[in-house]
């Protein structure tokens, strides 16, 4: 999957949020735009200890560095890849997601996401979305950091990624390295990724193999900044 996402305003994205029933919100609001590229931030929402719900804005790169400055603490994208975390890696000890994947995952509200297909010298941008209606989260996992500002007080940042699988057969012509993970409330598949209490891999197994889970709207476009459709948009069905 192609580091960038759609989290634009839809009845959709309202309604899960609603649904989410989050108690605490970031001070800054839900981050909404059509294009986020991976390294900047994005509203992800997560199970405190307590089984209640948090919206944070996150940078999406799961691995940052601690940089000190007379300002005091400040977390970039480190140098290691990690907007996104495959499923072969969640089990694997020492990777930056095996901790993660047991104790801090979370979901990315979204209305779609986008894929580029290298095809010799040549590069193919599409955009997925769902329609207006449909409540589409991104799962993922993130991680918490802790600093100090220039007086000496705590601050904390979050960081996440989104967890991909292996390629889905209907986005073929799309994109042929990987899937990302999509979740829906309608069918409890959210909810289970969700749930801080679940801790056990095999009880997630189910969860990380190729589905789409919403009707997709496919367009090719130019290049994901200037948005130009470049051909007719296409449907793909829900699994």
């Amino acid at each position: 999957m192609c580091g960038r996402l759609n989290v634009t305003d839809s009845p959709g994205t309202r309604a899960l949020c609603e649904q989410l029933d989050i108690s605490l919100w970031p001070e800054e609001g839900m981050r909404l735009s059509r294009f986020i590229r991976a390294t900047e931030r994005v509203s992800v929402v997560f199970e405190n200890a307590a089984g209640q719900r948090e919206m944070h804005n996150a940078i999406w790169w799961l691995l940052l560095d601690k940089q000190q400055s007379d300002q005091g603490s400040r977390f970039v994208p480190s140098k290691y890849t990690s907007f996104n975390t495959r499923y072969d890696k969640l089990n694997t000890p020492r990777s930056a997601g095996y901790h993660a994947f047991r104790q801090q995952r979370c979901v990315i509200p979204a209305r779609g996401f986008g894929e580029t297909l290298v095809v010799g010298s040549n590069k193919r941008y599409h955009d997925m979305q769902v329609g207006e209606q449909d409540k589409l989260a991104m799962g993922g996992l993130y991680r918490v950091w802790h600093g100090q500002d220039a007086y000496g007080k705590s601050v904390t940042d979050y960081s996440c990624s989104v967890v991909t699988l292996p390629p889905h057969e209907k986005l073929a012509d799309i994109h042929t390295k990987a899937s990302p993970l999509m979740l829906s409330p309608e069918d409890g598949s959210l909810q289970r990724w969700l749930d801080r209490k679940v801790t056990d891999p095999e009880a997630l197994s189910e969860l990380l193999v190729p589905r789409l889970r919403h009707r997709l709207s496919a367009q090719p476009v130019d290049k994901p900044s200037t948005y130009q459709p470049t051909g007719a948009a296409f449907v793909l069905l829900a699994d």
